[in-house]
């Protein structure tokens, strides 16, 4: 029972953080955002589930619910749909892509995966698309990683929000709130996740936990305190 994590399915690891999934029934649950973007099955329905840039309140299930997570950025490159267009929503997948009814996760995926990647969703190989992501997420600015990758600060703002669904300066903020969530699940004190996350102060972790999580930031140190039966770094109890 509850939530588990599993290595992505084979030859997927550069585009797919982990399969998931949580048995029995499936309570009402506080979606954090971390700049991932999902598949799930979820009642028998292939869901997409877009970049987030505040907490989502996911209803739950009565069954068992399955997903892959996306690493930032990789799933617009294979449904050729800018991810900006797929922000804070939730969206069957046949609405995006023919697929077959009786296709699992990974063979969803897979046939994603061997499609030719649009240039507007995939302007990036996979390399230089996690370059940017491990130099955002570490607190480089825009210039920095613009210059680093070749690109003007304009084309790199313009082409992540088709890439990653926002801005990179707003990335990197959903970045940095993703560390310090794994922190606090790790059981570090507020004062430490705010220094190892990179924020300015303690009170600049607790805005961004009323901003991006929708609750005091000892809400989800309670959360992290008693449950592990939530996506680690994504989620905690509503």
């Amino acid at each position: 029972m509850g939530y588990h994590e599993f290595p992505p399915p084979r030859g997927l690891a550069e585009l797919v953080e982990c399969r998931w999934s949580h048995n029995g029934p499936v309570a009402p649950s506080r979606v954090l955002p971390d700049g991932c973007m999902d598949l799930i099955m979820l009642d028998d329905s292939l869901l997409v589930a877009g970049p987030d840039t505040a907490a989502f309140i996911a209803t739950g299930s009565p069954n068992p619910v399955q997903g892959l997570r996306f690493r930032p950025g990789a799933l617009p490159r294979l449904l050729g749909v800018p991810a900006a267009e797929l922000r804070d929503t939730r969206m069957a997948l046949r609405a995006l892509r023919a697929v077959r009814h009786d296709a699992t996760l990974d063979e969803v995926a897979i046939t994603l995966a061997g499609e030719r990647s649009s240039a507007e969703t995939a302007p990036w190989s996979l390399p230089v698309l996690h370059e940017v992501t491990r130099r955002l997420a570490d607190g480089a600015s825009v210039t920095e990683t613009a210059r680093h990758i070749g690109w003007s600060s304009r084309t790199l703002q313009r082409q992540c929000s088709a890439v990653y669904g926002y801005g990179p300066a707003q990335l990197r903020r959903i970045l940095r709130f993703r560390r310090a969530v794994r922190l606090l699940n790790a059981g570090l004190a507020p004062a430490v996740v705010a220094a190892r996350a990179g924020y300015a102060d303690q009170p600049h972790l607790h805005r961004d936990a009323r901003a991006l999580g929708g609750v005091p930031l000892r809400q989800l140190v309670n959360a992290a305190n008693k449950s592990t039966d939530v996506p680690s770094g994504s989620s905690t109890v509503a």
